[in-house]
């Protein structure tokens, strides 16, 4: 509306100061039917950004007849918005043929300009007086505004594509660590406080003429609670390990605090058979070893839980650069799934899995096996 209401009035002061006239022009005097002319040129500009080709092609039909009147300076600047705004604001087809189309315009406009004054060199003069300031500039200033804009609106997607892949990646890192420190809780609270219950329902099962076993399986309750707090102090350390002292240091759990799980289990009535093959001066790496004892831990809870008072065997070894963990418990006669319904054995293969190895896990006769395979490198020890 503000581009109109201005070509209008800018048309106005050309035709009140008599600076109308075009290049071999004959019109001297400014009539009724120019104003018309003008008023409905500068009106088809309120379709420039909804329907350009439209406005372009009745605003060349004025020029025409303004050019039957005598070709007027207003109505021209008035059609270069058109012309600008086809190529800027009309379809992508519109927009390329406009290039074409200004060729094509002054190839036309010498051609009727020849046929009036006869005379080529003026004919091309007059043709270039009228194209190149009406029609080829505004087509080659909005076809470089319209690749701007493009170009900034590809990079604007682009952009919102980057945020969006950047906030999935938030997202799965927030998922994957959320379901790390799920396995990390499960092993603590389920391991550790599984064997208390077990082992306090064991002390209030005893017969009060038995304190030195009583004793036994309390001192084996407050050290289960003990490595507990201790695991789940570390862990909170992990956590605000960015807030944290610098000096301040959390150990995770190793396979040579192995002995401390065997001992609770122990302690529940179950008999562990525990046979490790590994060399000391070749330690393991840390990852592959907080992994094998959390699958150790897992391993001997759920045998305590499900096959209470039987005999378990825990193997530990190294064979051609793997590390083989596996934990074999009696069944008892009347034993259920021993899968259970927990997270447990997803935990052990979530693990395993992690560090890329692998763990199975099922009867074996009368017996229940958890086998783990993880690959550390190295020769056969």
């Amino acid at each position: 509306m503000l581009i109109s209401v201005t070509s209008f009035v800018v048309g106005a002061l050309l035709y009140q100061f008599g600076l109308f006239a075009m290049f071999g022009s004959r019109t001297t005097e400014v009539g009724p039917w120019h104003w018309v002319t003008l008023a409905l040129i500068c009106a088809l500009g309120l379709l420039r950004r909804r329907s350009s080709g439209i406005g372009l092609a009745l605003a060349t039909a004025v020029v025409c007849w303004d050019a039957v009147l005598g070709l007027t300076a207003p109505t021209l600047a008035a059609f270069f918005d058109h012309v600008y705004a086809a190529t800027m604001y009309g379809s992508r087809r519109l927009s390329k043929a406009m290039v074409p189309l200004a060729a094509l315009s002054t190839v036309g406009t010498t051609a009727i300009a020849l046929v009036h004054t006869g005379d080529w060199k003026l004919a091309v003069l007059a043709a270039l007086a009228t194209n190149f300031p009406f029609v080829i500039t505004p087509v080659w200033w909005a076809t470089g505004m319209r690749q701007f804009r493009d170009l900034a609106e590809q990079e604007r997607e682009n952009a919102a594509q980057l945020a969006r892949i950047s906030e999935l990646d938030r997202d799965a890192a927030v998922v994957a660590e959320r379901s790390r420190m799920a396995r990390d809780l499960h092993d603590v609270i389920a391991g550790h406080l599984s064997a208390i219950a077990i082992q306090s329902e064991a002390a209030l099962s005893l017969n009060e003429a038995d304190p030195a076993t009583s004793r036994k399986v309390l001192e084996a309750v407050r050290e289960n609670s003990v490595h507990a707090l201790e695991e789940m102090r570390a862990m909170i350390g992990l956590l605000r390990s960015a807030q944290s002292d610098a000096d301040e240091k959390t150990a995770p759990a190793r396979l040579a605090d192995l002995s401390v799980l065997v001992d609770s289990a122990r302690a529940t009535g179950m008999r562990v058979d525990v046979r490790t093959e590994l060399d000391e001066d070749d330690p393991l790496p840390a990852a592959v070893d907080l992994t094998a004892y959390r699958i150790a831990q897992e391993a001997l809870t759920n045998a305590v839980k499900h096959a209470p008072n039987t005999d378990a065997v825990v193997t530990v070894r190294r064979v051609s650069g793997t590390l083989h963990v596996e934990v074999t418990n009696e069944l008892p006669p009347d034993a259920g799934d021993p899968a259970g319904t927990g997270r447990g054995l997803l935990n052990m293969r979530e693990r395993a899995a992690a560090v890329g190895g692998s763990l199975s896990a099922g009867p074996a006769g009368s017996s229940w096996s958890v086998r783990a395979r993880l690959p550390i490198g190295g020769g056969e020890a």
